[in-house]
């Protein structure tokens, strides 16, 4: 027996005792005491007179309309209604004296306590109810119920039994967590099926004790909703968890409710249904553990907004979750005939013998008493497992404040318990009530479970040798999971990256900057030097050939040379030597990946690529700002040596002879393309098509087409660069462009000179401010992307990007779940073994 009580409004009231065994899944078992309800109380013990009653009503009437007017009126009358009611008290008390009850043992003898009491007493002793009592509701038990608690108690589970139904709950979840998909390995589930107005969802909200499930005028469930219950005595409230979307700890069943709402609205209207479930754990000291599965109700006509195909849609999903060894829990309205429910109809098909089937008839207070009664006992429509009669409506206790939460399940079983206990005569020998339809739940679970337990421990070892013969055969049992596997392959890739720097140092460098700046020179030459401005005649080339016998004193050389060398100096050295340097270590980054195991994964490739940007940015704008504060004496004066304009001189004529060798090849290109003889008479026209050798050449070809002529175009340019180039060739390596003092009549040779000391100026930034930080960083900046960045999923999805080691950690994982259910199983069998020889 263990001792409850309760305090209200600071009142110490009665001891009650209740069985311990009324203590179950978090249902109220208490029968508090309210201070409203001892009139109620006395009334049971003593039979009063008549007019002895009428004589309190009338008292308590008025003394009611006192405490009504105390609300609302000043201290001095709250006082007067007081000591009115103590004064009235005291007759009462008296009164009742003479059965041998003293209505104030227990209570302090003075105070405000006792006046409380005794008008709270009173009050309840005429029916009258406060706001707060509306407000906060209490569950109620009657002696009657009671006794058919205790009944039902006796076949109840005890706690070895539903330690047993969570454990293979439990197991249920490893098995389907394997695979799905497989109906092999599964133990059973509680199914719940129901037309769109037969109080299914009232009926589940009044099993767990919160409202959760989403409402609508259209059909809102359009996915399976498989609804794991655990009973969590330690806990103080309800929490609710989505296990799929990685969402714990939800005590907001507002937001519950919102987030099924829109996890069904999802589904397309097109399609209307979906058969992938949604998963929800609700832990609760009130519930039961319990495996079921919500499905959208069976509806008679499609509306116009829904498809045609929605009845077929439903029934087929419905037919998949109806298969064996689920239990069908088949709700129907009372108020409908059982030969029209759609429930029945289905649970028929899938169950012809009615052995796997409960009934469950809702609004049972709609129709007459005889007739819930024909229908509960189990004669018409017979069902192995019966039927349970259950009332789920909430009363409306008020038109301006609805009943939410807790609150609602306790004014729901209230109404159900009023009800029930009102017609007890007409539910006697029925199965009546949402407590006792959860305790048959819990029974008939517990043993679908126990019963298919054997067998899945069957299929579970087959399996299980299967996955470790193909493990053992395909991967030699070496373990892999994602994290290693990811750590391994971040460890070759940094391995790759520290041979990298030994090789890739201040000369590479150099040579990739020297490159560019090769080509800059060779397009400013191009600009200022060689090309033929497009509105003047061809003769105007000839200035450049007679820059070999200009005089030293020539202005426009002079200025020449001089504004060619400002658009070099100041051609933004710093930012793109920078950009370069970083875009080859980018593409580095990209060429080691390739190399390693990580180019199967774009996912962990763009993680990587991310680091190595990361890492060069934060130094990018500092680095190329201190390059261009080193260069910028060369925008004002470059002091040339003797030796440095001898390299310049050697290297440019390299580079032009580079250039040679590259035009000739694109023209022979174009005559193998077009043919010698065509590209010559097309070269010949576009040099004379002013004149009549030109026109002649025209009438004999009838024209020639615009590609034609553009390609004779590119021939004709290549020939002339390729004259040029011959000249310049020639000229550099004369007399005359050996010294330094000629630097205006070899401009070629300045102009990489000056190349040359950009690149050496820059080298030495970037080496330091940029090439060796990032050695030193991205290692750690990966680490720190990959070990912390990371959420576990997010490595697991990295790691299966590749379909081999897909393969890999499937199997893997396959073979350790089926391992951990043939544990639990088999733990599971040794308890029932020791509970039978008990």
């Amino acid at each position: 027996m263990v001792p409850m009580m309760r305090r209200t409004f600071g009142v110490r009231l009665i001891q009650h005792q209740i069985p311990k065994k009324q203590i179950q899944f978090g249902l109220i078992k208490t029968r508090p005491f309210s201070i409203y309800s001892f009139g109620k109380f006395a009334g049971r013990v003593v039979k009063a007179p008549a007019a002895v009653g009428g004589g309190l009503a009338a008292a308590g009437s008025y003394v009611a309309y006192k405490v009504e007017q105390a609300s609302s009126y000043t201290k001095d009358q709250v006082d007067r209604a007081k000591d009115l009611a103590g004064g009235l008290y005291d007759n009462i008390s008296g009164f009742f004296g003479k059965f041998g009850g003293n209505g104030s043992e227990g209570v302090p003898p003075d105070g405000n306590g006792s006046n409380a009491t005794a008008l709270g007493g009173t009050a309840a002793a005429v029916g009258f109810k406060s706001d707060d009592d509306e407000e906060e509701e209490t569950l109620y038990l009657d002696e009657d119920e009671d006794e058919e608690e205790e009944e039902e108690d006796s076949e109840t589970m005890d706690d070895e039994m539903l330690n047993l139904t969570r454990q293979m709950i439990e197991i249920r979840s490893i098995l389907q967590s394997i695979d799905p998909n497989d109906n092999t390995l599964k133990l059973p589930s509680i199914v719940v099926i129901g037309s769109q107005s037969s109080g299914k969802s009232s009926v589940l909200e009044a099993v767990v004790g919160r409202e959760f499930l989403p409402k609508g005028s259209n059909m809102v469930t359009r996915r399976p909703i498989e609804l794991t219950l655990v009973n969590s005595p330690d806990l103080a409230a309800e929490v609710a968890e989505f296990p799929a979307l990685r969402m714990n700890n939800l005590t907001d069943f507002e937001q519950v409710q919102k987030i099924l709402y829109d996890l069904n609205l999802a589904v397309p209207i097109t399609e209307a249904i979906s058969n992938d479930p949604i998963q929800l754990t609700i832990r609760s000291p009130r519930v039961p553990d319990l495996s079921l599965v919500d499905l959208p109700g069976y509806i008679q006509v499609e509306a116009a907004d829904q498809p045609t195909e929605l009845k077929r849609k439903i029934r087929q999903l419905c037919d998949k979750y109806l298969e064996e060894p689920n239990i069908i829990l088949a709700i129907s309205a009372a108020d409908v005939d059982l030969a029209n429910s759609t429930a029945l109809r289905a649970s028929r098909q899938m169950d012809p013998k009615g052995e796997r089937t409960i009934g469950v008839v809702t609004k049972l207070d709609l129709v007459d008493g005889a007739e819930a009664r024909g229908i509960l006992t189990n004669r018409k429509y017979p069902l192995k497992m019966g039927y349970v009669g259950v009332v789920t409506k909430v009363p409306q206790t008020s038109i301006f404040k609805k009943k939410t939460g807790y609150q609602a399940f306790i004014a729901q079983q209230n109404f159900e318990s009023s009800f029930l206990k009102d017609n007890k005569d007409e539910f006697a020998g029925t199965s009546v009530g949402t407590r006792t339809l959860k305790k048959r739940l819990m029974r008939v679970l517990e043993r679908s479970m126990a019963l298919s337990l054997k067998p899945t421990y069957d299929r579970v070892q087959q399996e299980l040798e299967e996955a470790s013969y193909k493990f053992k055969v395909e991967f030699n049992d070496r373990s892999l999971t994602p994290e290693t596997y990811i750590a391994s392959s971040i460890d070759t890739l940094k391995g790759a990256v520290k041979e990298f720097s030994e090789r890739f140092g201040r000369n590479e460098i150099k040579s990739v900057l020297k490159n560019e700046l090769d080509q800059k020179v060779l397009d400013l030459l191009a600009s200022k030097y060689w090309n033929k401005p497009h509105d003047q005649s061809r003769e105007i080339d000839l200035d450049l050939r007679d820059i070999v016998n200009a005089s030293p004193t020539d202005v426009y050389w002079h200025r020449k040379l001089d504004l060619t060398t400002n658009s070099l100096t100041k051609l933004g050295v710093g930012r793109l030597s920078t950009t370069l340097l970083t875009n080859a270590l980018l593409t580095e980054i990209d060429n080691m990946i390739d190399n390693t195991t990580l180019r199967t994964h774009p996912m962990i490739k763009q993680v990587v690529r991310d680091a190595a940007e990361e890492v060069l940015n934060s130094r990018y704008y500092s680095t190329a700002d201190q390059v261009e504060n080193c260069i910028k004496p060369f925008k004002f004066e470059i002091e040339l040596e003797n030796s440095e304009w001898k390299q310049s001189r050697d290297h440019i004529i390299r580079l032009l002879n580079e250039e040679l060798r590259s035009c000739d090849q694109y023209l022979q290109l174009l005559k193998k393309n077009i043919g010698s003889r065509k590209l010559t008479q097309i070269m010949t026209y576009l040099e004379n098509k002013d004149n009549s050798i030109g026109e002649t050449i025209e009438r004999e070809n009838i024209g020639f087409s615009p590609g034609i002529l553009s390609r004779g175009r590119d021939a004709l340019f290549l020939k002339d660069r390729a004259s040029l180039l011959q000249f310049r060739i020639s000229c550099l390596k004369s007399s005359q462009c050996k010294i330094k003092e000629n630097k205006y009549k070899c401009p070629e040779i300045f102009l990489a000179a000056v190349a040359d000391k950009l690149t050496q100026t820059a080298v030495l930034f970037l080496n330091v401010e940029l090439l060796s930080d990032f050695y030193y960083n991205f290692p750690r900046a990966l680490d720190a992307k990959l070990s912390n960045g990371l959420t576990q999923e997010q490595i697991e999805a990295f790691a299966k990007e590749d379909p081999k080691v897909k393969r890999h950690i499937e199997l893997q994982q396959r073979k350790e779940l089926l391992e951990l259910a043939t544990s639990k199983i088999e733990d599971v069998m040794t308890l029932q073994k020791h509970r039978t020889k008990h």
